[in-house]
């Protein structure tokens, strides 16, 4: 089309040459212009006809294409063709045939041959039979003879001495001898003249099938000349018809070609006609680019018009989707702190190079690009989705996962208890996610610069007091982290108030009020916890890690005491003991390990369940962790998990259990909030604070101050009972 385009354009450029040539000549040198060109038209049209009458002259030695017996005349071609094709399968039959009468005839003089040979063993078997009977029976006539002397002389010798009875009886062995030998003889004869019998029997049955061989040859020679002569007999029969056939046609060519002849003279009418019609066709075609132009331009429009539409309509689709996914997850989340249920988040870390490589190492573990609360693991082949509070994908960073987590972490301020906590198998990287390192710290430590920054941000109107407490869970045993003696066990024990809260008698408690302070009980804490090397982790925790934060504050205007407890656990990670080859007391901590994991297993399936006895007690772990999870404060798991393949059952049972707990209703949390007692001088500065009055108006009563009304006493006093329940 390009092609046919490119030389309509040239056509074009050559017919605006031609006009502008004529509007620049005169009327005359216009009309000889046209006679010129009418006189080339005329004589290319006289070059055409004769071209054509030779073309005709041409195809009198051949068929006319457009004869109207063409097709019979091709059926007759392809009838004679497959004739021919007929005659050559025949001859190649014939040749088959012949092949094979040759090869019986050889087989028949190889069978010949083999008559002869045999026949001439015969021969010579009968021969050798004949000189050994023969032999046999001269052997038996010179035997026949023998006795009658044999006979005599024991007649003779009876009389005589024991050497003569000695070769009597020697004679009469060898006597005895020669019969069996005659006997064996006779049999040996017999048997031959019997396999001469079966030799001839054999020779006349080959002969018999020679004959009927040569018969059968004869017969099959037969055949092949009959039907030779029918096929050479309808290949001409077939040829004399198409020859006829042929001449009957070019016959009809022949007169075809004269009306050709008479139809030419009519022509030129109709060629007058087509070239009036090819030069309105010309025009259109040099039309023609304008239109396509216009048409493409407007359809071009149309399609960008509407493309842009359905962008517009999917950008508008998209931002809707996304703003109710957002408004979904709000609700969510409303709906989440309004049941008490436990918050699940999931990081998964990247590939590293203890994964090692190969197909164990491949990533089995992909995100969902519009919903970054779920992602998918591939585990046996099969593609397992999983919904979560929140997916962080391996690059994530630290700050990015306690941007989500500071919300809960800045209420531990207002009063309320908080609980985070790290689960997942050894090697996913919780300790990671809770301590950091010293250039990227974890949640432990961004939570307390958190906090000193919240704290300064009220220093105006409330003190706080930060104390932190850690401690680790080892082999079932409460140990303090931050103690002089880290080997003494601890018990869990309830705090003698009343209030049902848990506590851990002679926990040290470190008050903080810096940085500093952070890094000093971090580094110190870190020191004393049990870390030791496996299969799986080089640096495996083989303790549950709790570092417990409580916030202290009071509010000076009001006098409203809070405390708040962050529990910041980092549990030690649920292993097989046949990948992490622990040994010893590696295999003792590993039991302990699990036992621990496997009583908050139990503990989650009754929480969720709402079943009537929750098994707490059954372990250290559980018992610590009995406020966080009985619904007296808000809860969070961070669950780790690895991407590798080889790990994807480990990772499997990771993500069900964040399901199971995730779907555990603890109940709306309650804030420790209380009113404190004031000293009398400070409670009297406070009413008059609230009331409008300066403390230094109430030392000067010379300067004309009056003492409020009655009325204006209760009006006050119900408008600061109005703000201390509001600050309450």
């Amino acid at each position: 089309q390009v092609e046919t385009l490119k030389a309509k354009l040239l056509e074009q450029a050559q017919e605006i040459t031609r006009l502008r040539s004529e509007l620049g000549s005169t009327d005359v040198e216009k009309h000889r212009d046209l006679l010129a060109a009418e006189n080339e038209r005329l004589r290319q049209e006289m070059k055409a006809c004769e071209g054509e009458l030779r073309e005709l002259q041409r195809q009198q030695q051949e068929p006319c294409r457009d004869c109207p017996h063409l097709q019979e005349n091709a059926g007759l071609r392809e009838q004679l063709s497959q004739l021919q094709r007929e005659a050559e399968e025949t001859r190649a039959k014939l040749a088959e045939l012949d092949l094979e009468v040759q090869q019986k005839t050889n087989r028949l003089a190889e069978v010949e041959l083999r008559l002869k040979d045999s026949l001439a063993e015969r021969a010579e078997e009968e021969e050798r039979l004949s000189r050994r009977l023969r032999e046999s029976q001269e052997t038996i006539a010179s035997l026949k003879s023998q006795p009658q002397q044999i006979k005599y002389i024991i007649k003779t010798v009876e009389v005589e001495s024991a050497k003569a009875k000695q070769a009597l009886c020697e004679t009469q062995s060898r006597n005895q001898y020669l019969q069996e030998q005659v006997g064996m003889q006779k049999q040996v004869l017999k048997e031959m003249e019997q396999q001469l019998q079966k030799s001839q029997k054999m020779e006349a049955q080959l002969r018999a099938q020679i004959m009927m061989y040569e018969a059968e040859l004869e017969r099959a020679h037969g055949q092949m000349l009959e039907e030779m002569q029918e096929m050479e007999e309808e290949k001409n029969h077939a040829i004399e018809e198409a020859f006829s056939r042929a001449q009957v046609e070019m016959k009809a060519v022949h007169e075809n070609l004269a009306g050709v002849r008479t139809n030419l003279l009519t022509l030129q009418p109709a060629l007058r006609t087509l070239t009036h019609d090819y030069n309105n066709l010309k025009r259109q075609v040099r039309d023609f680019p304008l239109l396509l132009q216009e048409a493409l331009r407007s359809a071009r429009a149309e399609i960008s018009q509407a493309i842009e539409e359905v962008h517009s309509t999917n950008r508008e689709l998209l931002r809707k989707y996304r703003r109710e996914l957002q408004l979904r997850k709000k609700c969510h989340n409303e709906l989440v702190r309004l049941k008490g249920n436990i918050r699940v988040f999931g990081r998964v870390r990247p590939i590293t190079k203890e994964d090692g490589e190969g197909p164990e190492a491949a990533n089995a573990v992909t995100f969902d690009a519009d919903d970054d609360a779920v992602l998918y693991l591939l585990h046996k082949g099969k593609q397992v989705s999983f919904e979560l509070d929140k997916v962080f994908p391996p690059q994530a960073s630290q700050e990015e996962v306690f941007q989500e987590v500071q919300a809960l972490v800045t209420s531990c301020i207002d009063g309320y208890n908080v609980c985070i906590f790290a689960y997942g198998q050894t090697g996913a990287g919780k300790t990671y996610t809770m301590e950091g390192t010293a250039a990227n710290p974890g949640i432990n430590q961004r939570a307390l610069q958190l906090l000193f920054s919240e704290v300064r941000g009220k220093a105006a109107d409330w003190d706080y007091a930060i104390t932190v407490s850690a401690a680790e869970i080892y082999n079932e045993a409460l140990r303090d982290l931050l103690g002089k003696e880290p080997q003494e066990k601890l018990e869990i024990k309830l705090c003698p108030d009343g209030s049902g809260q848990l506590y851990v008698p002679g926990l040290t408690e470190f008050r903080v009020q810096s940085v500093e302070d952070i890094n000093k009980v971090f580094e110190f804490g870190h020191i004393k916890r049990v870390t030791e090397c496996t299969n799986l982790n080089e640096h495996s925790s083989r303790s549950h890690a709790l570092l417990i934060v409580t916030v202290r504050g009071l509010d000076r205007s009001t006098g409203l005491r809070t405390t708040g407890k962050l529990n910041l656990v980092d549990l030690a990670g649920s292993e097989r003991v046949g990948r992490s080859g622990a040994e010893g007391s590696r295999l003792r901590e590993a039991q302990h390990i699990n036992k621990s994991l496997s009583a908050l297993g139990d503990v989650i399936y009754a929480l969720r369940s709402r079943q009537g006895h929750v098994p707490f007690r059954n372990s250290k772990l559980t018992y610590l962790l009995q406020d966080s999870l009985s619904g007296d404060s808000k809860t969070l798991m961070m669950v780790q998990v690895s991407p590798a393949e080889k790990n994807s059952s480990e990772t499997l049972c990771s993500l069900k259990f964040a399901e199971r707990v995730r779907s555990v209703e603890l109940g709306p949390v309650s804030r420790k909030a209380e009113l404190g007692s004031w000293p009398s001088q400070e409670h009297l500065e406070v009413l008059k604070t609230l009331l409008g009055d300066s403390p230094g108006s109430a030392a000067s009563p010379g300067r004309g101050h009056t003492s409020p009304s009655p009325g204006q006493l209760s009006s006050r006093s119900a408008s600061i009972r109005r703000k201390l329940q509001t600050s309450g």
